[in-house]
């Protein structure tokens, strides 16, 4: 996969109408709110990526903060939600699609700001033909902001990209 299409397996994902957890400020150690929060940002991480691989990308931006930073191991910062967009126009619509690896995904509450979350997956070019399989993997932390009843992805890292476990 070129490297400019792995650069960008970025991202992951805020609806503005997703619901707040009922208690962010419990214990990370389980519970109701644990649980709640966990299913709120899968949904979130589900929503952002499938308007990444249908390249959406009015919807993909409404899930990030204008000022979002985007730190990849390989491709540096992106420093805006414009920028980020137009580096997915750029290198990624049309050539890659992601797939969030199976139970991967965990997230803990930051008290006062949102909450963390973080994950692995895995990518695809699309233009691999039939029964190809994943040509890179990495993993992401998004750490997501919940303010005024929208949850925003303010910072993202990306992380330890590299071929795809056959």
């Amino acid at each position: 996969m070129k490297h400019t299409a792995l650069r960008v397996a970025l991202i992951l994902a805020a609806l503005l109408s997703a619901p707040a957890p009922r208690a962010l400020a419990q214990s990370t150690q389980g519970g109701p709110a644990l649980e709640e929060l966990s299913r709120t940002l899968a949904a979130l991480d589900a929503a952002l990526f499938d308007s990444f691989n249908r390249c959406d990308l009015e919807k993909f931006a409404t899930f990030f903060a204008e000022d979002v930073e985007f730190y990849h191991d390989k491709g540096g910062l992106t420093s805006s939600r414009k920028s980020l967009v137009e580096s997915i126009r750029n290198n990624i619509c049309g050539k890659v699609q992601r797939e969030i690896v199976a139970r991967s995904l965990e997230a803990h509450p930051i008290p006062g700001y949102g909450a963390v979350q973080m994950g692995s997956h895995r990518f695809y070019e699309l233009n691999a033909g039939p029964g190809a399989g994943p040509v890179g993997a990495a993993r992401f932390i998004h750490l997501w902001q919940h303010r005024d009843g929208a949850w925003k992805i303010t910072r993202v890292i990306s992380y330890d990209h590299g071929p795809a476990a056959r």
